[in-house]
């Protein structure tokens, strides 16, 4: 099962654009009377990459990303109405592996960065939906560079650099004890309540079934999504996720680099 795809044929419905990786699904509809263009990367088990199988973001993926977002952009470049765009999120982590790290999954991943924020300082709305998990490099890929986050209150859509076990090992602790810490941090945490507390999502919602939605939940998300179009309104930037009670230090800092600079 994928949330993710789960979810994208049920906003978007319609036919999925050819020309993709088998892991990367592309929909165009409409949002709002508005022309857009729906985003997944889901589970593929014949990937030829191991690594992401299971829906991960790997060499594909981000090149998938970046030439779904890049033909979008290329499409409307003469408009004044462009389309939007929306992510849909459910990626555990980027694909670890020797043959990816060969091959530039930097690279890969990184283009899929450039194409959103590209899409977005060139007038696309651009949103994230979180529906599932949105781990690591993988969400930095798909869906971060969006104007407005929205996530399905749920415990089964977590944020965080990586998952509970690798982050333990790396920090040298149990299971138990970054959990601790994460009660003490934020931004150690793996809920949406501490995620929010850092200014990052513009919207929560409650759904009743995040695996597989009715009617009632995708007629929520849609108004979530239309509304949020609006709140964007022209802008391209990113200064919604500042002003937070957790992001007090990133506010200063900017301010004393604006002020030596």
């Amino acid at each position: 099962m994928s949330r993710g795809l789960n979810w994208l044929h049920g906003l978007a419905g319609g036919n999925e654009v050819a020309g993709f990786p088998a892991s990367v699904k592309v929909i165009d509809g409409e949002l709002g009377n508005r022309a857009a263009r729906f985003i997944a990367v889901v589970p593929d088990a014949r990937n030829p990459f191991p690594r992401a199988h299971n829906g991960e973001v790997g060499l594909l993926e981000g090149w998938g990303l970046a030439k779904a977002v890049g033909e979008a952009i290329e499409a409307d470049a003469g408009r004044a109405d462009k389309r939007v765009l929306v992510a849909v999120v459910d990626v555990p982590s980027q694909a670890y592996g020797r043959r990816e790290e060969a091959l530039g999954i930097h690279q890969a991943l990184a283009g899929a960065v450039d194409a959103y924020a590209r899409a977005r300082l060139a007038g696309h709305p651009v949103i994230g939906l979180l529906v599932g998990k949105a781990m690591s490099g993988a969400f930095l890929a798909h869906g971060y560079q969006a104007q407005r986050l929205i996530a399905l209150d749920d415990a089964g859509v977590m944020v965080h650099a990586m998952g509970k076990a690798a982050a333990a090992r790396i920090t040298l602790r149990s299971v138990d004890e970054l959990e601790a810490l994460a009660a003490m941090v934020p931004p150690m945490a793996y809920d949406l309540g501490n995620y929010a507390s850092l200014g990052l999502l513009w919207e929560r919602l409650a759904v009743d079934n995040p695996d597989c939605p009715g009617p009632v939940d995708l007629d929520r998300v849609r108004d979530s999504l239309v509304r949020a179009v609006a709140d964007i309104g022209a802008s391209t930037d990113l200064t919604n996720r500042l002003g937070a009670e957790n992001r007090a230090a990133s506010s200063k800092v900017r301010e004393m680099l604006r002020a030596q600079w």
